[in-house]
Order: structure tokens, then C-alpha cells, then sequence
């Protein structure tokens, strides 16, 4: 028997805890819609993620290492793919629209650069005195303004729940009414989800690639008390296993292990603090309570591990030539594209009048994909090849 949208809301509300964002709750486009019948909102914003050339750019930006040292390696959207699983997760087993969750996690890093941080912040050198640029900000860009696949208005006309959820935390969105709205409200808890399970999954697969990259070894590892106590687990399970398998079994361990006890945290601190509804979640936010962390020991260790990281793999001497390598390539690429704004295509290009050449310049090199964007660069001239 067919369901109507109504019928799906209704079943999928059934499942959802009192403190979740309810599937006929998720706020009001900016351009109105006929509903679809039978696909309820949050479905639709998912699509729309899914289906932008946003994302399917994603597979060609770098996430620690550029597509050319190997294809073997995550990028950009198999990361954000983990990310939005880990997100379901965390939200199906805690209550709460997995849905929402998973969109916010899709959509969370459209808006980033070609060669990782690296582009980003020498994008947001170069934009110093032309608004600033950030990725988080410049995913809500692409799906309000830049992304152009419909007909009846620009960007992808997310629901308000799914734009505010992509905001982050500290972040300043002056002139947004929901910008305004997210601060009063606080994040939802599908939105911290999101958040969190984008460092489980980095903090993870990030080892899984230096690992297997030969910029991290195993004998570094020992030392670091969340990797032992997972190589602990699996030796004991399982003593004889080749050593691909057991760096793969010993980092499934070790996510498994953030997101249970990120879940556990969770779970404890909404019954400790008599959370039930999402006001509640919004008063303790506003009292500086995260709800949205792990138990104090083991977020000791997880904070042990992400620097050893940013020390070992992501200050590893490849890793930083590489880096600096792309912020040369995106600082001239700017620089051309700002001496030769006829060169930007006219999607971009219209908007010069009403936001100005730097941020046009900015919209499209931040666009690109690594692979495009060294194409290009070596077209007027720079020497991009990266190793």
C-alpha cells in the first residue's frame, strides 16, 4: 500500500524523542513549494545535497592527501559519506530525525576548497579586506546562491532546520535572520551530532591513510592510550590476523569506540538534566553546557590522539609541501582571475555588480577541484605538478 507524505511524517515522528526536530517541523523554505506527495521535506533537502555539483566536486578535493599521490586515500566526499553515516548512527540510536542529521552531514563541507585547509586559509588571507572567507559559510553560499539547478529560485531552497543546523557554533552570520535565530535557539542536537561525527571520522580515517600513506607507523601509535586500549580489544579477539586486516579492525575498533561513547554521554547527560523537550536542550546551551561531548577521561585520550596527529601526519614535512604547494596555486589563480575577471564564467561573473570582483573571484576558485584547478594554473603559466 502506497503512503502518502503524511503518512510517512506521521510514521517517522512515532520513532523520534520528545527533543528531536519533528519531520513537520523542520521550518519554511525562503521560496515556497508545493509539497511533494510523497516525499516528505528533510528527503527532498537530502536530494538536492546529493544531486549539486557541489558535491559530486568533492570527490576531487583533497581531504590530507591531493588525488595524485594515489586513489586509495579518502577525498572530500568519501569523508563526507562517513560523516553522514556516523551522524544517522548517533541520531537513530539516540532518538532524535537521523534525516536531519545526515543532510547537515552531506552538506557540511560543500563549500570547501581545492587542497583542504590549506586552500582555505590562504583564500582566507587573500579575502581579508573583502568579507573574510570560511568554508562553513561558503557551504551556506552555494546552497542559497550559487548552486543554479532549478528554475523558480537559486541555490537549492533548504529547509530553515537544515540551513541553520550547517551553521556553526561561534561562527558570526550577521544579516541572516536565521543566523540570528540559530544563536537564540542553539544548535540542535541532530546539528551537534553532525558535528561531532565529523571529527570521529577524520580523527579515524585520517590514521587509516597516513598508515597505509607510510607518513605514520605503528610503533608511534603504541604510546597513545585510545590506540592501545583498541589493539588491546582485537589482539585478544582476534590473535592472528595479517596486519592490513588488523589496522583496519583496530581503527573500526576505534570508532566504534567515540561513537558509543560519545552516544553513552549523551544519553546520561539528557536524563541527569531532565532534558525533554528542545527548549531544555536550548537553556543549558545557553548556559555554556555542551551536551554533545564524551565523559571527561576518554575525551582526554580522543584530545591525545588529534595531536599527535596534527604533529605527526598533518605537520608531516610531505603533507606541509603539498600544502603549501596548493595555497600557491590558489593565491595565483586569485590574482589572475582578479586581473582578468572576463575570464570567470558569467554564472559568477553577473554578480560583480551587487557582491563585488573579490567575491566573485573567490566563489569560483573555491569551486574548483584540485585536479581543475592545477589544470588551469598550469594554463596561465604556474608549474602545479604536486608529488
Amino acid at each position: 500500500m502506497q503512503r502518502d507524505r503524511n503518512q510517512i511524517i506521521q510514521a517517522e515522528n512515532s520513532l523520534l524523542a520528545s527533543y528531536a526536530v519533528r519531520q513537520d517541523e523542520t521550518g519554511a523554505r525562503v521560496y515556497p513549494e508545493e509539497e511533494h506527495p510523497y516525499r516528505i521535506p528533510l528527503q527532498r533537502d537530502r536530494d538536492r545535497v546529493v544531486h549539486s555539483s557541489a558535491f559530486k566536486r568533492l570527490q576531487y578535493k583533497t581531504q590530507v592527501f591531493v588525488y595524485s599521490v594515489g586513489e586509495n586515500y579518502r577525498n572530500r566526499l568519501t569523508h563526507t559519506l562517513e560523516v553522514a553515516g556516523i551522524s544517522r548512527t548517533m541520531a537513530t540510536a539516540l532518538g532524535l530525525n537521523s534525516l536531519l542529521a545526515e543532510t547537515i552531514a552531506l552538506a557540511h563541507d560543500l563549500g570547501h576548497t581545492p587542497f583542504g585547509h590549506a586552500g582555505q586559509d590562504m583564500l582566507s588571507d587573500l579575502m581579508k579586506d573583502f568579507g573574510g572567507f570560511e568554508h562553513n559559510k561558503q557551504s551556506l553560499r552555494i546552497v542559497t546562491i550559487l548552486e543554479t539547478r532549478y528554475p523558480s529560485f537559486p541555490g537549492l531552497n533548504l529547509c530553515e532546520e537544515t540551513i541553520k543546523g550547517m551553521m556553526k557554533h561561534g561562527a558570526e552570520y550577521s544579516g541572516s535572520n536565521l543566523g540570528q535565530k540559530r544563536k537564540e535557539e542553539g544548535p540542535t542536537l541532530e546539528a551537534q551530532c553532525a558535528d561531532v561525527a565529523d571529527e570521529i571520522a577524520y580523527t579515524s580515517h585520517d590514521i587509516d591513510d597516513g598508515l597505509e600513506m607510510g607518513y605514520l607507523k605503528l610503533g608511534e601509535l603504541k604510546d597513545l592510550s585510545l590506540w592501545s586500549d583498541a589493539v588491546r580489544k582485537i589482539k585478544e579477539e582476534y590473535p592472528d590476523l595479517s596486519e592490513k586486516v588488523f589496522i583496519r579492525s583496530v581503527i573500526r575498533e576505534l570508532t566504534n569506540g567515540m561513537v558509543s561513547n560519545m552516544i553513552r554521554t549523551i544519553e546520561s547527560r539528557i536524563h541527569d538534566w531532565k532534558i525533554s523537550t528542545r527548549e531544555d536542550l536550548n537553556l543549558h546551551y545557553q548556559e555554556g553546557k555542551r551536551i554533545a561531548t564524551y565523559e571527561p577521561e576518554y575525551g582526554e585520550k580522543v584530545r591525545e590522539l588529534k595531536s599527535f596527529l596534527y604533529k605527526t601526519l598533518y605537520r608531516h614535512p610531505s603533507v606541509v609541501v603539498t600544502s603549501d604547494r596548493g595555497r600557491d596555486i590558489i593565491e595565483s589563480l586569485f590574482f589572475h582571475f582578479r586581473k582578468q575577471p572576463e575570464s570567470i564564467p558569467e554564472t559568477y561573473r553577473q554578480r560583480i555588480g551587487s557582491e563585488g570582483l573579490e567575491r566573485c573571484v573567490c566563489d569560483f576558485v573555491a569551486g574548483m577541484t584540485d585536479r581543475y584547478a592545477e589544470e588551469i594554473a598550469h594554463s596561465i603559466g604556474f608549474k602545479t605538478q604536486i608529488h
